[in-house]
């Protein structure tokens, strides 16, 4: 059994990085955009016996039905539990009650991914151990796939150094070198601090994307764009106030 899993933070703790740019309520606007975006994207998607979505927010699991989605209701802790310590109770759900035998975690906020992507890392995925795409700004994992599942524990939440490198470091500790890459722009793009929001904006329309609920909900809120600093160091700019 292929099982994907989506989790997804309550609405009231929702992208906490990008509440000096958007109101509580717009973020929640926000995520709920991106849900059904990826709940359209996922009804295309065949592949997986299983996709379930693991949210403790009711509207969230609410919507999970009009897309075909698995809805699991997690129950909150306190204090809240590490990403890591979530990543590991959803995978034990998709162990112990669908009996899954491969994994794969990807997120929300994975704006630019396509089904076309979710098939290509299902097929890495049947001939590796670990599937992982890269997160694009950072050395971070926009998704993880496991082969079995319980192959190797997620490595989010490490304190010292960020989530690529850590994984692959335990991974070389556990002699584990059946590993793919996937190299994605668009599967490894996400939606995480203020710079990320104003590219968002601008990469849906190169990829004629102006349709998706994303799109409409910052082209209505989102009040920031780039500004070169200099002419010469496409590197170098600033985030100003969109007129």
């Amino acid at each position: 059994m292929s099982i994907l899993l989506i989790p997804i933070a309550p609405l009231s703790r929702t992208k906490s990085r990008l509440r000096d740019c958007f109101s509580t309520e717009q973020l929640k606007e926000l995520t709920i955009a991106m849900f059904k975006d990826l709940g359209n994207i996922l009804t295309k998607v065949n592949c997986f016996d299983e996709k379930i979505v693991y949210c403790n927010t009711s509207k969230i699991l609410e919507l999970a039905n009009d897309y075909d989605l698995v809805g699991i209701k997690e129950t909150i802790s306190t204090p809240p539990k590490s990403f890591d310590n979530v990543i590991e109770d959803l995978n034990n759900i998709a162990i112990k009650k669908y009996k899954a035998t491969q994994t794969v975690f990807s997120f929300l906020d994975l704006i630019l991914i396509t089904a076309n992507n979710f098939y290509e890392i299902f097929s890495l995925l049947s001939k590796n151990q670990l599937v992982i795409c890269p997160a694009i700004h950072s050395a971070g994992i926009s998704i993880l796939g496991r082969n079995p599942p319980d192959i190797i524990s997620s490595y989010f939440s490490d304190p010292n150094i960020p989530s690529l490198l850590a994984l692959f470091n335990n991974a070389s500790k556990n002699d584990i070198d059946k590993i793919a890459i996937y190299d994605s722009f668009r599967a490894g793009f996400d939606i995480d601090i203020k710079q990320d929001l104003v590219l968002a904006f601008e990469y849906l329309k190169v990829f004629n994307l102006t349709h998706t609920n994303v799109y409409k909900f910052l082209k209505r809120n989102l009040r920031l764009s780039f500004k070169k600093r200099n002419q010469i160091n496409n590197r170098s700019f600033e985030i100003i106030e969109r007129e």
